[in-house]
């Protein structure tokens, strides 16, 4: 990268001279690095956001502005501690959320939360009971934000939309590959009407939109040396949708005792351990202010978003490859059949997870 990293950081309002900027993580969406400063001023988080992923970087960064100044004044309010358990964004000089370069990039700021711990995975029950906890608290935390937030992603797990993108997909057949696929289509196809109804409700209100986080992987939660939840970073995919989204895509890659584009098969399936650990720990922070609605579509939720991604990857096969990065010429197929299985475990435990999340929720509410 040839952008001039000190000069982008000089557009801040940073607190302190910049002492040397490092880059920070893999950077899959965003370019992230890690500005540190002189003497004991904190260190800073600055980003290059991906206009490509999010199209529209000032509203996005003004979700993420509405979302922690809310989490700030509960935390406040309950006399924490607001530099290490709230996300912070740094201005520009000019007092804005973001700051566009020459190259039409933009670049975001917040506070580093030092003398934190933070886990790649969850591979075990504990990490489980704990990314719920995490996520939970997250969305407890919003759960009388009454804001308004911009749509960061158009359509995101809007069955609707998802299933008039396959229509067009299967019709347009674009790279000739449909003739082959009469199983996997009709995977699709026979669940659509469930799927449909599912999202019918979402969009009459039964089950009410709230604020969810929509990236509900565990290295997104950030903990103390004592593994007490600190908060949720991450919040680029902050926007209105059911709260459910985030159960189900946690469950998805929590509870998965394989891998998302596993070959063997026999490895893939659904953990009720695990599944049980994230949701003890969901609900011990959500039960209370989740509706009747929300609290009996919990489970099913992992089984339509687990759907949504066979959908999605079988959807980029029959495109010809065009979204998903991929290691292999039938990549997307093998993950189609990978995310099919995980969900046809689901189904097949399904009364086990109700029987689960009801009883966990009637634990917590007493």
């Amino acid at each position: 990268m040839t952008t001039d990293l000190n000069f982008i950081a000089s557009r801040f309002a940073l607190s302190a001279p910049v002492k040397g900027i490092e880059t920070l993580g893999d950077g899959f969406i965003n370019d992230t690095f890690i500005v540190r400063t002189e003497g004991g001023a904190p260190d800073y988080i600055l980003q290059r956001k991906n206009k490509r992923i999010f199209p529209d970087v000032p509203a996005m960064m003004e979700n993420i502005r509405k979302v922690t100044d809310h989490i700030r004044r509960g935390v406040e309010a309950a006399g924490g501690d607001t530099l290490r358990e709230v996300m912070t964004v740094v201005p520009t000089l000019d007092g804005e959320l973001c700051f566009m370069d020459a190259e039409g990039e933009y670049w975001a700021v917040t506070i580093f939360i030092s003398d934190t711990v933070a886990y790649n995975r969850a591979d075990t029950e504990k990490l489980a009971r704990m990314g719920g906890v995490g996520i939970g608290k997250f969305q407890a935390q919003l759960a009388d934000f009454d804001e308004p937030l911009s749509e960061t992603i158009k359509g995101f797990h809007n069955m609707r939309h998802r299933f008039e993108q396959w229509d067009a997909s299967v019709s347009r057949d674009a790279a000739g590959r449909v003739g082959s696929l009469t199983a996997e289509i009709a995977w699709i196809e026979s669940r659509r009407e469930e799927m449909m109804s599912f999202w019918s409700k979402v969009e009459d209100g039964t089950i009410p939109t709230r604020v969810t986080h929509n990236d509900t992987k565990i290295n997104n939660i950030l903990f103390d040396r004592q593994e007490r939840v600190l908060c949720v970073i991450d919040l680029d995919t902050v926007m209105p949708a059911t709260a459910l989204n985030d159960f189900g895509d946690a469950i998805r890659t929590y509870a998965n005792t394989g891998d998302e584009d596993d070959r063997d098969l026999a490895r893939v399936g659904l953990s009720l351990g695990m599944f049980a650990a994230y949701a003890d720990g969901y609900l011990s922070q959500r039960a209370a202010t989740l509706s009747p609605s929300e609290l009996e579509w919990l489970a099913f939720s992992a089984r339509y978003i687990t759907f949504e991604q066979v959908l999605r990857f079988l959807m980029d096969y029959i495109d010809g490859d065009t979204y998903y990065k991929i290691k292999s010429p039938d990549h997307n197929l093998v993950r189609t059949h990978a995310q099919y299985r995980l969900l046809c475990s689901m189904e097949e435990q399904y009364e086990d997870m109700c029987r689960i999340v009801s009883e966990t929720a009637a634990k917590y509410l007493g």
